[in-house]
């Protein structure tokens, strides 16, 4: 007969699905107590919901990412999008893919010659993800980058949704962008950071025009990793003057072995 605790939950010596669960975040073999789940898993689950709400709300400190940046000689731009707050924000999608008008002004007057790169860091719907790994990412980035390709100062853009950095691209002169966003959170996950490189950006482009590197964080993708991958699709995005759905992310071919701590291994 199986060993449980007071609590209805199957011991480890008797539980078959805990090996599985030391490889995943995932809720499996929760168990239950006659037909509902051990109080552990109802107040875990509750939890996470409450983490992932969290994620939602709580505001970017832009300030501290940009000290941040700044410390690692990452020049930092704050812009906001036309949504006032987040209550419009997350009933307004439209409005989180445009920018503030004063400050679309101020972008189209740093424009210049243009820039090869331009990094925009959005709040997205997770600003927890932004705030623990835009700047690990961009530190794994950094040594990777051609010397030569000029690169404009990394927008930081609140109430931001994914196409905002195609206008801020636009206003930059941009040949790409790449926007490091906060991904809708998970019951398990709710940190994930996402990664949509956009080659030529203005506004109108489509999803389909977009290559995306997702879920980086320690427990998913690794900073070393996704940094690696998102230089090789800028690479073959410059040879070829596009991204999306005409740019096939192969970099699986050449990825070096990278530890979860992000740093690449050579055995």
């Amino acid at each position: 007969m199986k060993d449980e605790d007071k609590d209805g939950a199957l011991s480890d010596s008797t539980d078959a699905w805990a090996l599985w669960r030391s490889f995943t975040s995932a809720r499996i073999g929760l168990g239950r107590v006659g037909n509902a789940v051990p109080t552990a898993e109802a107040l875990g689950f509750g939890l996470a919901h409450a983490l992932a709400r969290d994620a939602i709300h709580t505001p970017l400190d832009v300030a501290v990412l940009a000290s941040e940046l700044n410390a690692q000689d990452w020049p930092a731009l704050p812009v906001k999008s036309r949504a006032p707050d987040r209550e419009t924000y997350l009933r307004r999608p439209d409005l989180g893919r445009r920018l503030d008008a004063d400050d679309r002004v101020r972008l189209d007057g740093m424009r210049g010659e243009g820039c090869d790169l331009a990094v925009v860091i959005g709040d997205g719907l997770s600003s927890a993800a932004v705030a623990r790994h835009a700047v690990p990412l961009l530190a794994a980035l950094y040594p990777l980058l051609p010397e030569d390709w000029c690169i404009a100062p990394v927008v930081i853009a609140t109430q931001a949704r994914v196409a905002l950095a195609d206008e801020v691209g636009e206003a930059l002169g941009a040949r790409m962008v790449a926007m490091l966003i906060g991904e809708r959170p998970g019951l398990s996950s709710p940190d994930s950071l996402g990664v949509y490189l956009t080659w030529a950006p203005r506004v109108g482009r489509s999803d389909a025009e977009r290559n995306c590197i997702s879920n980086v964080r320690p427990e998913g993708q690794p900073y070393g990793a996704a940094a690696y991958r998102l230089n090789w699709l800028m690479q073959q995005a410059s040879a070829l003057r596009l991204t999306g759905v005409g740019l096939k992310d192969e970099s699986d071919h050449t990825l070096p072995l990278i530890d979860r701590a992000g740093t690449p291994r050579l055995d």
